[in-house]
């Protein structure tokens, strides 16, 4: 069986969340969140982009409801024993049958919780179900119940983190050694992505992106490649995936010429992301870390390019992205513990002259500050 965790870990993350829905007064959790479903279970699939939901009890009880082609999938990578299966057919309606299931355990005008924020509940699934439950029960949304319980990390989730920044290192390596004048970014892509697998690493949530030139601005990844200029920049953010569990990290590099611009903006990035880590300590704020970010980019003239954000936690998370809960803004008021993971970036991206510059990697916060989980040294990467 391809389960990641022992059995004794995984039970003991369900009793913490049913003793967390007797606090909060509900009957059960319906999980339509695949984060969710992989940390309570093991259950590893994408089989959540159809009407999939496990449901959880404040009892313990536990059941998922999916298809047929993840009646397998679950045996093989959970530890859920309690699997229903919905048919494929013409006016069929899963909703329906999970509001029996429903019945079974005792849900009938109790008040549950539903994870709302969820890939797995499109509005379209959503409606279905709530035509069904709405004279059923009493619900209300319970989507931060989990993703609060998965932000810090157990030691096991801490192994496969640091497993997944050496993956990270080694595909920024082979990164490198496929940047050069005239380089495709084809071929970049392809060895930093096959450096992943090599290590035996996974698909992450969201796809690397890539960009030089004008697009070395950009944050997004978008369709379409192109060959490396003789002066050129391309930017880069990539996480290395082990087991779901994710280590970002982020770097422009410099093709050819090194301009005193991108070597000011560089100086300020490492200064910026050298501060979010001193700001980052167990007690405090996470929106501090992102105030240290804003006052360094700011007093070397940058808050015209800067962003609204400095990062992120990390985790196992699934498609469409790699990014977590909590987020690193001002004001956010989530205190920073031990072994909590964040991915911190510094993006300064100047539309008046063109130029880009990033830095980022993902950090562990500790008992006494945060320690970076990358082995990567924070130079300028410059390839002539």
């Amino acid at each position: 069986m391809a389960i990641h965790f022992s059995r004794e870990e995984l039970q003991s993350r369900r009793n913490q969340t049913s003793d967390t829905l007797k606090e909060h007064g509900l009957h059960a959790l319906l999980i339509f969140r695949q984060e969710s479903s992989y940390y309570l279970t093991g259950f590893d699939t994408f089989g959540y982009c159809f009407f999939q939901c496990l449901y959880l009890g404040a009892d313990g009880t536990l059941t998922l409801f999916t298809r047929a082609p993840d009646l397998r999938q679950a045996r093989h990578t959970s530890d859920i024993e309690d699997i229903r299966i919905w048919r494929d057919r013409s006016g069929t309606d899963p909703a329906e049958q999970l509001v029996e299931i429903l019945d079974e355990h005792g849900c009938r005008n109790r008040k549950i919780g539903i994870e709302f924020d969820a890939y797995g509940l499109t509005a379209f699934n959503w409606r279905r179900l709530e035509r069904a439950i709405d004279a059923f029960c009493i619900y209300e949304d319970a989507s931060n119940i989990v993703s609060q319980q998965r932000v810090i990390k157990s030691p096991a989730e801490i192994e496969y983190v640091k497993q997944a920044a050496v993956l990270a290192d080694d595909a920024l390596n082979a990164g490198l050694s496929s940047i050069a004048p005239g380089a495709w970014e084809g071929d970049i892509l392809a060895a930093m992505q096959g450096a992943v697998f090599k290590g035996g690493g996974d698909y992450p949530g969201n796809e690397f992106i890539i960009g030089a030139g004008q697009d070395a601005l950009l944050c997004r990844y978008f369709s379409g490649r192109k060959h490396l200029r003789q002066n050129d920049q391309i930017t880069l953010e990539w996480a290395g995936a082990f087991r779901r569990y994710h280590a970002a990290m982020m770097r422009t590099v410099l093709v050819g010429e090194a301009t005193p611009e991108h070597r000011s903006m560089h100086d300020t990035a490492v200064e910026a992301l050298e501060a979010c880590e001193a700001a980052l300590n167990p007690g405090d704020p996470i929106g501090a870390v992102f105030d240290a970010h804003a006052r360094v980019a700011d007093a070397n003239g940058l808050n015209k390019h800067r962003l609204n954000a400095c990062g992120y936690s990390l985790g196992a998370t699934f498609t469409p992205t790699w990014m977590d809960w909590p987020m690193l803004y001002t004001g956010n008021p989530v205190i920073a513990q031990p072994n909590m993971v964040f991915f911190l970036h510094i993006i300064f991206a100047n539309s008046d002259n063109g130029r880009a510059m990033t830095l980022g990697h993902t950090v562990r916060v500790t008992d006494t500050g945060c320690e970076r989980m990358s082995r990567s040294p924070l130079d300028l990467l410059h390839v002539a």
